[in-house]
């Protein structure tokens, strides 16, 4: 989630101290890989690294929300400060590591820390939201050019960025008052970054972005408003689908102008529903995708709006109760939305993937798409072809533990990464993808405390919870190679700065019952200190 920047000039020296620090102690490729491009086609992996030091925080401090922190810089005590202020994050450097078949990390790029390099241009920085477990989604371009991936416009160890508000949208209710622009980084087969500046998704985070090579455009997906009013318009202006001319200046000579959304879905669309949402918050999407020049979207989290799959429908004609399909050959969306200012609302132009979840997310009682809990917290999708989708399942959050088990992870159906065949105009699900993830069923990580922290009563040792960002390829006998990153619940206090994996999965294109066999395997485990956030292919040329 988005935070400010300390005031004052005693805080401005804390800041300029620890982005020193930060920069010092740069980002560590996994095995010492050096840094250089990519290998085209090769599997990529987005991965931030604690580089905050004990110093950094002292117990007593007061944060930039007015809390007062409980604990030092210490990874992994640090994360106990989400106890006193629920906005707490520190940002860290973010790596693009390539990895091959063993999951060994034979290459590495290094977004932008503020240091002027052959990778980027002047000083520009694109840091990411350490713990935030819904940023860094990677995404492909359309004609396999350039990897994006977002994140802020600050220096490594900045408090509290991803709830602060972007420096043209300024929200006086939002506890966390200081600016930050969110970035999207763009990076080509030769490691070379290019970041935007945007100011959309004021007050919270910008989670996924992809170009679009046939509009020139970003379209990007996140969330906005951390305040409690919603008089400034940006601040739902600014929110959900957003659209993002790529800059090619400098950081420091670019001019952000005001966020341009690109669509906008509200509840009353749907038959039955009487009453509207909190406002902006129907539309707090996690992850983009765009396939046939079409742009698609998930909704995973909050207790507003419907967890499920939508699509931007330009034409106005696909789906008249709220759902429907695409229509052939309509246009991909390249102009910002109007935004209604009597109503409060971005006008309506997205509607749910026919086949999808339609229950509103607060009251997902009755179960849907083939499991008991009904808790579908969807991430990134990948669509195989036109008929088939996969799309990442991120786990229910239950933390419930007992006799060496996390039982409400462990009991999850959906939690994985879901297949979906397209029957007739309608999607419908055929199975989850689960053997071998080990849901709810705590690993080891070298580096972490042992026994129990005493901020939450659990074991230090992290458990997988489901998938939340995912890639995959077709090939030629058949088969469908799946690779993503695991969400996790307990260990550390909040669960986005457990150290998770990077799995992979093969799959029958053609089936639609679970044909077994089926098996992830782990690529890549974590260590104290690294996340993983985001998986995609290298570009092409």
């Amino acid at each position: 989630m988005p935070r400010p920047t300390l005031r004052g000039r005693r805080t401005a020296l804390a800041v300029s101290t620890l982005a020193l620090a930060g920069l010092l102690c740069a980002a560590r490729p996994a095995d010492a890989a050096p840094r250089t491009g990519f290998t085209p086609g090769a599997l990529v992996v987005s991965r931030l690294h604690y580089v905050g030091t004990p110093g950094m925080l002292a117990p007593g401090q007061v944060l930039p929300t007015g809390a007062t922190a409980i604990a030092d810089g210490s990874f992994a005590q640090v994360w106990d400060n989400v106890t006193v202020d629920g906005n707490f994050g520190v940002t860290a450097p973010i790596s693009l590591d390539q990895l091959d078949a063993a999951g060994t990390t034979v290459a590495s790029v290094e977004a932008p820390t503020g240091r002027p390099g052959p990778s980027s241009r002047g000083h520009d920085v694109l840091t990411g939201s350490f713990s935030s477990k819904s940023e860094g989604a990677l995404n492909l371009s359309t004609d396999g050019s350039r990897l994006t991936v977002m994140g802020y416009v600050a220096a490594p160890n900045t408090l509290d960025a991803s709830n602060g508000n972007t420096p043209g949208v300024i929200d006086p209710t939002n506890p966390d008052a200081q600016s930050v622009y969110r970035g999207i980084g763009e990076v080509n087969a030769k490691g070379q970054f290019f970041v935007t500046q945007t100011n959309a998704y004021s007050g919270d985070n910008g989670r996924a972005a992809i170009y679009d090579a046939a509009t020139g455009l970003y379209y990007a997906a996140g969330n906005s408003n951390n305040g409690e009013g919603t008089s400034v318009p940006g601040t739902i202006y600014g929110t959900g689908a957003q659209l993002v001319t790529p800059a090619r200046e400098s950081e420091a000579e670019q001019t952000v102008g005001q966020p341009t959304p690109l669509g906008g879905f509200s509840v009353l669309q749907l038959p039955g529903v009487k009453k509207a949402d909190k406002l902006g918050k129907d539309t707090n999407f996690g992850a983009v995708a765009v396939h046939n020049g079409v742009v698609y979207y998930t909704k995973g989290s909050g207790s507003n709006g419907v967890d499920t799959v939508y699509f931007v429908d330009t034409t106005g004609s696909a789906c008249p109760n709220g759902a429907g399909v695409p229509v052939p050959g309509a246009p991909a969306p390249t102009a910002a939305r109007q935004y209604n200012a009597a109503t409060g609302e971005i006008a309506p132009n997205m509607c749910i993937l026919k086949g999808f979840p339609t229950a509103l997310a607060k009251s997902v009682a009755t179960p849907e798409v083939g499991g008991p809990e009904n808790t579908t917290a969807f991430g990134a999708m990948w669509f195989a072809n036109d008929t088939t989708l996969y799309v990442a399942d991120a786990g229910n959050g239950d933390d419930t533990y007992s006799n060496g088990v996390y039982t409400g992870a462990a009991a999850q159906t959906l939690a994985g990464i879901q297949k979906w065949s397209l029957v007739n105009g309608t999607w419908t699900y055929d199975y989850t993808l689960q053997n071998g993830l080990g849901l709810g069923r705590p690993y080891s990580v070298a580096g972490l405390p042992a026994g129990t922290n005493a901020a939450t009563g659990l074991p230090w040792q992290p458990a997988v919870d489901g998938v939340r960002n995912i890639t995959g390829k077709v090939n030629a006998d058949g088969s469908v190679s799946l690779y993503g990153v695991t969400s996790t619940v307990g260990g550390v206090t909040d669960p986005g700065a457990n150290p998770n994996k990077v799995v992979t999965v093969t799959d029958q294109l053609g089936a639609t019952t679970q044909p077994g066999g089926q098996t992830y395997r782990v690529l890549r485990s974590a260590a104290a200190g690294d996340v993983y956030r985001g998986t995609a292919f290298a570009p092409s040329r």
